[in-house]
């Protein structure tokens, strides 16, 4: 349920857990301020209410995509990424992406069987436009939402905790 742009949700399981999109992680990464970044840095903190999640195929597409664009962030991404404890869920089976097709963009399929394999209560995107049909369906264990929705709502209830 939102209410006033936040989300409001009974948090019965600890610890909740957050997945990572690829877009969350370079952004945060990339930028000292920000929605993504604060994720990154409260994930560092290891908080017992929270685990971040991300999967295998989002890790090779921010490797490519560092590799590629900004080659000299590589070691930096590789000391940082271990600081943030994420479970990496791995590559989804292509039957898997299969059962899924038409609830996202395809290149975003993986990203939507790794958060349901990994029982994320969360999928935290930049791009929920390419996530809207997931999120119409009501089909899925998770709730999508921006990483702003995410430190307004989530976040927050957990630190009131």
């Amino acid at each position: 349920m939102k209410e006033r742009g936040y989300i409001k949700r009974p948090m019965a399981r600890y610890p909740v857990r957050v997945f990572l999109d690829s877009n969350v992680i370079l952004s945060g990464l990339l930028s000292d301020r920000g929605a993504p970044r604060l994720i990154l840095d409260v994930l560092s903190l290891r908080l017992p209410v929270l685990q971040g999640a991300t999967g295998k195929y989002n890790i090779l597409e921010i490797e490519r995509n560092l590799a590629r664009k900004m080659p000299n962030l590589v070691p930096i991404y590789r000391k940082y990424l271990p600081l943030l404890d994420l479970e990496i869920v791995p590559l989804p089976s292509p039957e898997t992406i299969e059962a899924m097709a038409g609830q996202s963009v395809d290149k975003d399929l993986p990203v939507l069987a790794s958060a349901t394999a990994c029982r994320a209560d969360y999928l935290v995107t930049g791009d929920k436009k390419d996530f809207a049909k997931a999120k119409e369906s009501g089909q899925y264990c998770f709730q999508i939402v921006s990483p702003t929705e995410f430190l307004a709502g989530v976040l927050q209830a957990l630190v009131a905790k």
